[in-house]
């Protein structure tokens, strides 16, 4: 049977690398950093690293490795189980408190992944009674999640209010009998901030609830890295965050959902994600402890990658490129082409940089782009070094200068 069915997956294969969308995996042969070493799937040697959501540079920092080796002598490898049978340790239940106040909700629950968290939500709250108001441009663990749910769907252009009025109306209008928006806090193809003060206003006046999936703002958005909700002063009125720490809280894995006690308390007994997949490896638990450690007692990392970004987005608009407008970490270097993005990518890896083209399906046909991932842990020599490497790229694909060596 399968001889048939190798055959098509072949040619399939075969036409996404005609198209220049297939996308390779490069490895590398050390702790994730500022910079790694790439030792399959490009140049080998050492190489700056601008595609990671590393944002605070903490992956390797000193202090974490340190949590998680004292971590690793007193609490184990792992529980071996899922939560409700043999599965919580004292220390998973701290950072449930920690998150919760760190992120002022009344209650958080740990998952294996932010893709769990989300595929555990809809389906636990919503019923076929129900509607969920999704913006267009949410993750994709967002959309499988609303797919496991029995909900009437609702989709909005992506922060258009008006549109996101319309069907808020609509499902009102449809009798829905609760209403959950749902957004990200920023939207990891653009860098774009949701606008959570004016959904948050939409809600009240609809009688819905808000949902903000901030995996890539928690950290180091707002006054005091608390995310999009900080940043708009909505904290007390956002239902329901989830989030990952394996971006800016230490870049292992884990997510979380961390909300009103009652939906946290509804999740621990029927989310299915929650109660079939093992629990958070505890040494996760205790890195991601002093990560908030980190974050709680200083604010030089927000600080450092602030003026890491600011100073790449202008440079890059001053030597011509089309970078997205905006101030998140995340500056995407419009290309189009999916091939160009491609090739870009590999001249870039040629000159020491490493970037990743993102094409469709990632992101729209025709908006193929180099995602560019600015970090705490970049000196400005190593975003000046990114600046000059795009500028000598470009020339070498107009045919205006020589290659790299």
């Amino acid at each position: 049977m399968f001889d048939s069915v190798r055959d098509d997956l072949r040619a399939t294969l075969d036409e996404i690398r005609a198209a220049g969308l297939h996308k390779p995996e490069r490895v590398i042969g050390s702790p994730q950093s500022a910079t790694v070493a790439v030792t399959a799937g490009g140049r080998p040697g050492e190489v700056l690293n601008f595609c990671a959501n590393n944002y605070l540079g903490l992956a390797d920092h000193p202090e974490v490795i340190a949590a998680a080796h004292e971590a690793l002598d007193r609490w184990g490898y792992g529980m071996a189980s899922v939560r409700f049978i043999c599965g919580t340790q004292e220390v998973h239940k701290e950072l449930e408190a920690r998150l919760s106040a760190f992120l002022g909700q009344e209650d958080t629950i740990l998952y294996s992944s932010c893709f769990d968290a989300n595929g555990g939500v809809f389906e636990t709250l919503l019923g076929p009674e129900d509607a969920v108001i999704s913006d267009a441009l949410n993750h994709a663990s967002i959309i499988d999640g609303i797919r496991l749910s029995k909900a009437r769907r609702f989709r909005y252009a992506n922060r258009d209010l008006a549109d996101l009025e319309r069907q808020l109306k609509e499902a009102t209008e449809g009798g829905a009998r609760r209403k959950l928006i749902v957004t990200d806090g920023v939207f990891s193809m653009d860098g774009y901030v949701a606008p959570l003060r004016e959904i948050c206003d939409l809600a009240d006046r609809h009688d819905a609830m808000v949902m903000v999936d901030d995996s890539h703002a928690v950290g180091f958005t707002g006054p005091g890295g608390r995310g999009t909700p900080e940043l708009h002063g909505v904290m007390d009125r956002v239902d329901i965050i989830t989030g990952t720490l394996g971006k800016a809280l230490g870049g292992a894995s884990g997510g979380y959902v961390a909300a009103r006690a009652e939906i946290v308390a509804l999740l621990r007994q029927r989310s299915r994600p929650y109660l079939f997949s093992n629990t958070l490896a505890p040494v996760i638990a205790a890195a991601s402890l002093k990560v908030l450690d980190l974050l709680e007692s200083a604010d030089d990392l927000r600080v450092r990658l602030a003026e890491n970004t600011a100073l790449f987005r202008r440079r890059m608009t001053e030597e011509g490129f089309d970078v997205l407008p905006g101030d998140h970490p995340i500056a995407p270097v419009m290309i189009g082409d999916a091939a160009q993005a491609g090739r870009l990518a590999e001249l870039l890896l040629e000159r020491g940089v490493y970037v990743i083209g993102f094409s469709y399906p990632v992101v729209p046909q025709g908006q193929a782009r180099i995602r560019v991932q600015l970090s705490a842990a970049h000196s400005t020599d190593d975003v000046d070094r990114a600046v000059n490497a795009f500028i000598s790229a470009r020339d070498e694909m107009n045919g205006t200068a020589t290659p790299a060596a």
